[in-house]
């Protein structure tokens, strides 16, 4: 099986990427730039919004999965909205050369203010244009998979834990901080509680979905758990032996922030269970 992969140089294309390529899949990794990216895949670097006859150019894969988005940890910038349409095009050009299967990377954003467990028949409500652009292009792919007969794999992400200083997650701004010889860490109270997944679970709970084609539909990428953001990162902290110390209360709770939201993990364990 031949998996492309957008975004292939970012923050999760990058590990994505070598988790597949670890388990003997045929990869083409593409993104704007190609630095960071396994050189046993066969890599393309391209825009994906500016070439024409995307598919042939990316050497006409069986499955795409859809990791490419710009500002994703920038909830309202415009870039979500202004690339929105490209997102559409590409995903259509990918259908209509005929791909086998189609996964995109979503997030628990779209579903906006809520409290408990989602699944996929939780109702979206999103509250940023991070959330509101991922939504919308669910709700098209959705339409454009439906039309060509495709299977359509979509990815709610929750919250990332890694210690690597490149990513733009509260994780990466402390490692940062700590490089930085920072003695504070300005913080919100953190009483709320997410779903955390070690960033080495979360690829793997990725290509795991993505190399089969027996589970479909929305499936959460997630530990099945809240815990509470204070407790999380003061475990970080812990686990890495860091001198930086949060500064409680110097950041107000974003509006949109859920008090305690979590993944159900049924479809994603049914997936793992089946390797």
């Amino acid at each position: 099986m031949k998996i492309l992969v957008t975004g292939a140089n970012g923050y999760l294309g990058s590990g994505i990427v070598k988790r597949l390529l670890d388990d003997d899949m045929e990869v083409i990794a593409t993104d704007i730039k190609t630095n960071n990216i396994d050189n046993r895949a066969t890599i393309v670097q391209c825009d994906l919004f500016n070439e024409k006859d995307i598919a042939k150019k990316l050497h006409n894969p069986d499955v795409v999965l859809h990791l490419a988005w710009r500002d994703g940890f920038v909830h309202n910038s415009n870039i979500h909205i202004d690339d929105l349409p490209s997102h559409f095009h590409f995903i259509e050009a990918m259908a209509m050369s005929g791909i086998k299967r189609i996964t995109i990377m979503g997030s628990m954003h779209e579903i906006g203010f809520f409290e408990g467990s989602i699944d996929e028949n939780t109702p979206c409500n999103p509250m940023s244009l991070y959330g509101i652009s991922k939504n919308a292009l669910h709700e098209s792919a959705q339409l454009i998979c439906n039309q060509y007969k495709i299977p359509l794999q979509w990815l709610r992400g929750f919250y990332i834990v890694s210690d690597s200083q490149y990513g733009s997650s509260i994780f990466s701004k402390i490692v940062v901080a700590e490089k930085e010889g920072k003695k504070s860490f300005p913080f919100t109270m953190g009483q709320n509680q997410y779903d955390f997944l070690d960033y080495e679970d979360f690829c793997h709970q990725v290509t795991a979905t993505v190399e089969q084609g027996r589970v479909v539909g929305t499936i959460n990428i997630c530990s099945g758990r809240p815990e509470k953001l204070a407790d999380r990162v003061e475990r970080f902290i812990d686990d890495n032996e860091y001198s930086v110390r949060l500064d409680y209360g110097k950041f107000p709770d974003r509006p949109y922030d859920s008090k305690a939201i979590w993944g159900n993990e049924e479809k994603i364990q049914s997936i793992l269970h089946k390797l």
